[in-house]
C-alpha cells in the first residue's frame, strides 16, 4: 500500500512564537525526526522484506537518514548495510551527454545497471553481494565491498531508487520504497508561502557544499537548476511508488539558516543574477528569529550540512 506525501504549511509567526523557547523547539524537532527513524526500523523489519529502496531530492538527508534506520535496525539485533547508489557509477569517459557536450550525472544511463541488477539479485537470493566502491578522485570503480545482510536489511540510497527499472529483475514484492524529504513550508502574516522546502535544501546545500566540498556559492548555484530538474524528471514520477514517508523536516532549522549563509566566504565567482538568488534566500531566513547552532546535537541529522 502506497503513501501520499502531502506537505504542512506553517505559520511563520507561530515558529517566531515557538522560538522563544529555543531548547525546547530544538528538542521538539530533533524528537519529531527521531521517533520517525525508529518507527521506520520497526515497519521494515515487519515488513520482512531484505532491500529497501531510499531516494529523496538532493539535500533531503537521505545518506545520513538511511545510516540512521540502518544503526536502528542494527540496535534491534539484526545486520543491516548502507548501498548509495553512487558507488555504481559507470565511470569517466562512459558517461552519457548533455545537449552541451558535458557528462550527463543524473540520468539513469550514468550507472552501471548490470552491475547493480546483479548485485541485487544476489541480495535478494542470498543476503550477500559483492558491491563497488567509486573513487570520485579519479572517477572510476577502485574497490570492492562486500555487504552481509543475511537474517538482516540493505538500504539502498540514491537518485534514481525508486525507479522501477532498477528493481525490474526481482519479484515484484522483493522491495520496500521508502522516500525521505521535506513535508513542512511556511506562510507569511498574510497567508502566502514565504518559504518552500526547496529554499531549505537550496541553505542546506550551499553550506554543506562550501564546508565539505569545497565549493562556493556560485558553484553550487550554478548547478541547482539542473539539480532541481533532474528532481522533476527522476524522483517525483515514481514517489507515488513509496511504501514509507520520512520527513526530515527540523523546524527549528528555519532559524539557523540566515546566520549560517552569512558565515560562508565571499564569492567573488557570483553573476548578477545569482547574487540576487543567494541575497533572496538570505532574506526569507532573515524573516525567522535567529538561533544558535549551540543548539544542535552532535548526533543531529542537520550536522550533515552545518559540521561539528
Amino acid at each position: 500500500m502506497h503513501v501520499t506525501h502531502r506537505k504542512r504549511f506553517v505559520s511563520r509567526d507561530l515558529v517566531a512564537l515557538a522560538a522563544r523557547h529555543p531548547q525546547e523547539l530544538a528538542a521538539l524537532s530533533e524528537q519529531h525526526y527521531h521517533d520517525q527513524i525508529e518507527s521506520i526500523a520497526d515497519e521494515v523489519l515487519a515488513a520482512g522484506q531484505r532491500i529497501v529502496m531510499l531516494t529523496g531530492p538532493s539535500a533531503a538527508g537521505k545518506t545520513t537518514s538511511a545510516h540512521k534506520i540502518a544503526d536502528a535496525i542494527a540496535a534491534r539485533g539484526h545486520r543491516s548495510r548502507v548501498i548509495s547508489l553512487d558507488d555504481f557509477y559507470i565511470g569517466e569517459g562512459k558517461y552519457p551527454k548533455n545537449p552541451d557536450g558535458s557528462d550527463d550525472y543524473e540520468s539513469l544511463e550514468a550507472l552501471d545497471l548490470e552491475r547493480l541488477h546483479a548485485c541485487l539479485k544476489a541480495l535478494y537470493k542470498t543476503g550477500v553481494c559483492d558491491a563497488p566502491v567509486f573513487d570520485f578522485t579519479i572517477q572510476r570503480p577502485s574497490g570492492i565491498q562486500r555487504i552481509d545482510a543475511r537474517d538482516g536489511v540493505v538500504i539502498i540510497e540514491g537518485l534514481h531508487a525508486l525507479n522501477p527499472a532498477l528493481t525490474e529483475r526481482l519479484p515484484v514484492d522483493a522491495a520496500l520504497c521508502l522516500y525521505a524529504g521535506l513535508r513542512e513550508e511556511y506562510a507569511a502574516p498574510d497567508n502566502t508561502r514565504c518559504l518552500a522546502t526547496r529554499d531549505i535544501r537550496l541553505a542546506r546545500r550551499l553550506v554543506r557544499d562550501c564546508l565539505f566540498r569545497g565549493h562556493g556559492a556560485a558553484f553550487t548555484l550554478g548547478l541547482w537548476g539542473k539539480v532541481c530538474a533532474g528532481e522533476d524528471q527522476y524522483i517525483k514520477p515514481f514517489k507515488p511508488r513509496a511504501d514509507l514517508l520520512l520527513d526530515t523536516t527540523h523546524t527549528y532549522e528555519v532559524c539557523l539558516w540566515h546566520a549560517l549563509l552569512d558565515t560562508m566566504p565571499p564569492d567573488e565567482d557570483l553573476t548578477a543574477t545569482q547574487r540576487r538568488q543567494f541575497d533572496t534566500l538570505r532574506a526569507r531566513f532573515a524573516a525567522f528569529p535567529p538561533l544558535d547552532t549551540a543548539l544542535v546535537p552532535a548526533d543531529s541529522m542537520l550536522r550533515e550540512f552545518i559540521g561539528a
